[in-house]
C-alpha cells in the first residue's frame, strides 16, 4: 500500500487513469478508417512478434466494465483519446456516426459513473489517407486537423471536463520521422524537421478551432524528461543542454512562450518550413492547462559522430521491465521547472507509470507510484501548482512497437480472454482513493 495519504494533495486534487484509444480499444469493424499504425504495424519487422492493435483490449465492447474498474478504484477521472480515423475514415470529408455513437456511448458512461472525461484529440492515430498525403510533413495538416477538432468540439464538447490536443509531440514528430521508431517509420532529418514544426501549428489550429466551438479547459500533453550530463565535463554538459532542447525545450519553448531554442533553428535551417516564424502566433495560443507524461531521465555526452549532436547513455539507476531508469526527483524537478521558468497555469502529470512483468503481485510498481506521488507533493511544496495525476495505465494494452509484451497497467489483461484482473497496484491507489471521490 501507498504511504501517502489523498489528504495531502488537497481536496480539489484530480487522480485518474490514462489510456489511448489505438492501445485498448479493438473494434475496427465499424467504419473506422485505416491508420498508420495499422500498416506500420503489418509490415514486418516493425513490432515485436508482429503484434498489431486490431483488438488489442476490446475497450470498444469492454469499455463498460473497464469504467466500472476506473469508478471502484476512488479515480475521479479518466484520460481517454478519440480515434480521428474512427470518426473521419478519410481523415476529413465524410463523418463515420458509428464512431460518433461509440464516443457517445463512452462519454456518457463516464459522467453517469461520476468521472470527468479527459479527452485527447490525437494519440498517434493519425489518418493512413492523410498519410497518404504527407501526413505531419505537409502544413495542410493543420487544417485537417482543425476541422477534426471542430467536429470533436461540436459534437463532445458540452460534456468534456478537459481537452487536449495533441499527445507527447516529441513522439509524433522526433520519433516517428528522424528516429523511425514509430508509425510512419522515417529516418530523414527534414521529414523530422516539418513535423516538429507543424505538430504544434496544428495543435494551434485545433485549440482556435476548439474554442470556437465553445469547448471549454483546453491544453495539449507534453512528453518531457529530466536532461543531464553523463559527466562533469564542459563537452557533456554541452550535450546535455542540446539533448534538453531537443526533447523539452523545443515543445515548451514554441507552445508557453512563441519561441524555438536557437540550436536547434540553427541546426535544421536548412530543412525548416520556409518563414515558419510567422506561424509562432499560432502555435503559441493561451491554454488553460498543461499536461506532463513524465517516466524517466535523459542522460547525455558529447558525440565523436559529427552528424550527431549528442549521444544518450545507459544510466546506472533501478530500471523499470522496459529500460527505464526510476527517478521520481526528475519528475519534481521538471514540474517546478515548468512552473518557474514557463507558465503559471496549471500542471497536471497527465501520464506516470512503469512497465513490470507479468503478474497481479507489482511490489515495485506500488513503491514507483508511492515515489512520484510523493514527487508531486515535494513539487507543489515548491510552488508548482500541480491539479492532477494520471497513473499510466488503467491496463496492460498495445505498447506501441513493443507490441504486448510490456506490461503498464494497474489492471491485468489476459489477451487471449479479455479478462481483467486488478494488480497490487490498482488496489494501492483504491486503498488511498476509497470513499473520497
Amino acid at each position: 500500500m501507498f504511504t501517502i495519504n489523498r489528504r495531502d494533495f488537497g481536496s480539489d486534487f484530480t487522480f485518474g487513469v490514462a489510456t489511448a484509444a489505438y492501445q485498448i480499444e479493438g473494434g475496427q469493424l465499424d467504419g473506422r478508417g485505416s491508420s498508420i499504425w495499422d500498416t506500420f504495424s503489418a509490415t514486418p519487422g516493425n513490432v515485436k512478434n508482429g503484434d498489431t492493435g486490431a483488438d488489442a483490449c476490446n475497450h470498444y465492447e469492454l469499455w463498460p466494465q473497464d469504467l466500472d474498474l476506473i469508478r471502484d478504484g476512488g479515480f475521479d477521472a479518466y484520460r481517454f483519446s478519440i480515434a480521428w480515423p474512427r470518426l473521419l475514415p478519410e481523415g476529413t470529408g465524410a463523418v463515420n456516426q458509428a464512431g460518433i455513437d461509440f464516443y457517445d456511448r463512452l462519454i456518457d458512461g463516464m459522467l453517469e459513473r461520476g468521472l470527468k472525461p479527459y479527452a485527447t484529440l490525437y494519440h498517434w492515430d493519425l489518418p493512413s489517407a492523410l498519410q497518404d498525403r504527407g501526413g505531419w510533413m505537409n502544413r495542410d495538416i493543420a487544417n485537417w486537423f482543425g476541422d477534426y477538432a471542430t467536429l470533436v468540439g461540436e459534437k463532445f464538447g458540452d460534456r468534456l471536463a478537459a481537452t487536449a490536443t495533441i499527445n507527447e509531440p516529441w513522439c509524433v514528430a522526433f520519433l516517428s520521422h528522424f528516429l523511425g521508431i514509430h508509425a510512419p517509420g522515417y529516418r530523414d532529418l527534414r521529414a523530422a524537421a516539418r513535423a516538429m514544426h507543424h505538430v504544434l501549428f496544428a495543435h494551434g489550429t485545433a485549440i482556435d478551432a476548439l474554442r470556437a466551438t465553445g469547448t471549454k479547459n483546453l491544453g495539449i500533453v507534453l512528453n518531457l524528461e529530466k536532461s543531464e550530463p553523463a559527466s562533469d565535463s564542459e563537452a557533456d554538459k554541452s550535450a546535455c543542454n542540446f539533448g534538453d532542447a531537443l526533447f523539452n525545450r523545443w515543445y515548451l519553448g514554441g507552445v508557453l512562450k512563441g519561441q524555438y531554442p536557437a540550436e536547434l533553428t540553427e541546426w535544421l535551417a536548412p530543412y525548416l518550413p520556409e518563414n515558419y516564424e510567422a506561424d509562432m502566433a499560432v502555435v503559441s495560443r493561451p491554454l488553460d492547462w498543461l499536461g506532463i507524461n513524465y517516466y524517466t531521465r535523459g542522460l547525455y555526452k558529447a558525440s565523436n559522430d559529427p552528424r550527431r549532436p549528442v549521444e544518450q547513455v545507459a544510466g546506472d539507476l533501478e530500471k523499470t521491465d522496459i529500460g527505464w531508469e526510476i527517478y521520481p526527483k526528475g519528475l519534481s524537478d521538471l514540474l517546478v521547472r515548468v512552473a518557474t521558468e514557463y507558465t503559471k497555469i496549471p500542471l497536471y502529470v497527465t501520464e506516470n507509470g512503469m512497465a513490470e512483468v507479468e503478474g497481479e503481485d507489482d511490489p515495485r510498481r506500488v513503491r514507483y507510484y508511492d515515489d512520484h506521488l510523493k514527487a508531486v507533493l515535494a513539487a507543489r511544496e515548491a510552488g508548482a501548482d500541480v491539479r492532477g495525476y494520471f497513473a499510466w495505465s488503467l491496463l496492460d494494452n498495445y505498447e506501441w512497437a513493443e507490441g504486448y509484451n510490456k506490461r503498464f497497467g494497474l489492471v491485468h489483461v489476459d489477451y487471449q480472454t479479455q479478462e481483467r484482473t486488478p494488480k497490487a497496484s490498482y488496489r494501492s491507489f483504491q486503498g488511498m482513493l476509497h470513499n473520497t471521490r
